[in-house]
């Protein structure tokens, strides 16, 4: 038979946040009142017993008048002595526990026990006798009780003894129990009004935290910070008024900010522009493109209850460029599979004249189909020094031929081998060139020219077209990222060449801007500062 555990009663306190926080402020209530009563009730204490101190002083010295100092001269301690009836008398009249009358030699005169006159008393009377004033609580003979001693002195002032005045400790202990009702009744309803506002704070603090205990909370926080700085994305939580709460190393790394950029607004750590448009929810939409430096984002960005948005960004600028170079490589395929059924055209006829026996002719016809491409190819080279620019403009004229278009490099055009960044200015003429064959193709006489000089350390590229052109109202919306009227590509984004292409004019200082061409099509010009190095040093990259 199996034997059944018996189950451990665990004992503890709860794990719910809004449960701890409720019984510590509970516990900090209740502590609050019990130690305000004990620090009330203490100096409450200490007040009562100086109270009836004084009350016996006060009646001690009443009772020690001249008249009872007389009667004490003239007359010997009796219990039906005129002394003995005067106490008495006061005793009846004020509540008084008792009143002693004694002389130098410290012989009581009077006393609630008649028994006792005539004795001497139990306690020192040296002090009142030396004509000293006296309040204490002490215990006699006739329990603890709150005392008053003072000097019994005849007319001229003589001392001849002493008057002892007690009232029953426990009538002052009485008045301060009596108190206690009362104090504590104030005491339990601050308890109650604090046990109300600590429920109604836990609440709050409950909704707040979702009912989580701490240790959730702990783990929350660890599994945020792991996962934000192990993910590959960037993540930038901004608060209600727009300053940024968090980033993660991939946002700052994306956006090109520090540390130090967490506490300020948006606009002040990134600038104008569209990536902080984007970022604070002035442009809204589903993974919405900027350019950042030389990066392309993807941006998407969710409200908070709280009033702020977190905004996450990927990096697409590999893969910006893979769907661009995809584009152009397609266009070349496509180039080069007209190209295919050209040479196979080509070759038919070739062949045709040789079996003719038309040897001449034939030799002709190869002559002027390699020269076409030899002079294509030499043009370009007596103008354009820099081999990769050299190549990418024949690559570029041999899709524009195919595609109907007159691709030339325009008269005085000139550029020497001394460029500090190639790539940027293959990257500017690729993105130029590619737009004004869209534009250009379909219409009449299509042609695209590229002029290329330098003015010292300057380099100006001006791509015109024979296009439709841009209306005046367009011409720096283009410039925006994610602006487009093109159909989507295969990498299904556009609207980022001129952006990059301004991007990469301004950040060396430079422009980039479209106008009209003399054809009625688009011309735009782009200056390059400093892109040349000075003559004789070699180009980047390169050692003389």
């Amino acid at each position: 038979m199996s034997t059944r555990q018996p189950r451990r009663i665990r004992i503890g306190l709860p794990q719910r946040v809004f449960s701890q926080v409720l019984l510590m402020q509970l516990a900090i209530a209740a502590g609050v009142a019990v130690l305000a009563t004990g620090l009330f009730l203490r100096p409450l204490s200490d007040q009562l017993d100086d109270q009836a101190m004084h009350r016996a002083l006060a009646i001690a010295q009443t009772t020690a008048s001249p008249q009872l100092a007389e009667e004490l001269l003239a007359t010997k301690p009796s219990a039906k002595g005129p002394v003995q009836k005067e106490a008495q008398r006061i005793k009846d009249a004020t509540g008084a526990e008792y009143i002693v009358v004694v002389d130098r030699h410290s012989i009581r005169w009077s006393h609630p026990t008649l028994s006792e006159i005539g004795h001497q008393v139990s306690t020192s009377a040296k002090a009142p006798l030396a004509g000293d004033d006296v309040m204490e609580i002490d215990k006699g003979t006739l329990a603890r009780s709150a005392r008053g001693k003072t000097p019994l002195r005849t007319a001229d002032g003589t001392i001849v003894g002493a008057v002892s005045v007690g009232i029953a400790y426990d009538s002052v202990r009485t008045q301060l129990i009596s108190a206690i009702p009362g104090l504590l009744a104030y005491a339990g309803g601050a308890l109650a009004i604090g046990a109300l506002a600590a429920y109604l704070i836990s609440r709050r603090l409950q909704r707040q935290t979702h009912d989580l205990a701490f240790s959730d909370i702990s783990a929350l926080l660890a599994e945020r910070e792991a996962m934000l700085h192990g993910i590959r994305e960037g993540v930038v939580a901004l608060d209600m008024h727009g300053r940024i709460r968090l980033m993660n190393d991939e946002a700052q790394r994306l956006l090109g900010l520090g540390p130090e950029a967490t506490g300020l607004p948006l606009d002040e750590a990134l600038g104008e522009g569209r990536t902080a448009d984007v970022l604070a929810g002035r442009v809204t939409g589903d993974d919405l493109l900027t350019v950042r430096g030389q990066r392309v984002l993807i941006t998407n960005r969710m409200p908070t209850d709280d009033g702020g948005a977190v905004a996450t960004l990927r990096d697409r600028t590999e893969l910006e460029q893979l769907g661009r170079e995809l584009d152009s490589t397609r266009g070349l395929i496509d180039a080069l599979r007209a190209q295919d059924h050209e040479h196979a055209n080509r070759l038919h006829t070739l062949l045709g004249l040789l079996e003719l026996e038309m040897h001449e002719e034939a030799a002709d016809f190869v002559t002027e189909v390699v020269g076409v491409h030899r002079a294509t190819a030499e043009q370009v080279t007596e103008k354009i020094h820099d081999p990769l620019l050299a190549a990418l403009l024949v690559g570029k004229a041999t899709v524009a031929a195919e595609r109907g278009v007159s691709l030339r490099i325009a008269t005085g055009s000139l550029l020497p081998d001394r460029l500090v960044d190639p790539r940027g200015l293959v990257t500017i003429v690729g993105n130029l060139v590619d737009n004004a064959l869209d534009a250009a193709s379909g219409s009449l006489s299509a042609q695209v020219e590229i002029a290329l000089h330098t003015e010292g350390r300057t380099a100006v590229l001006r791509v015109s077209d024979s296009g439709p052109g841009i209306p005046s109202e367009e011409r720096e919306v283009i410039f925006t990222e994610g602006w487009t009227t093109k159909k989507l590509p295969a990498h299904g984004k556009r609207g980022l060449g001129l952006a990059m292409v301004r991007r990469f004019a301004e950040r060396q200082g430079g422009s980039a801007r479209a106008g009209e061409s003399a054809e009625g099509g688009a011309v735009f010009t782009v200056v390059l500062p400093e892109a040349l190095t000075e003559p004789g040093l070699a180009p980047a990259g390169e050692k003389l």
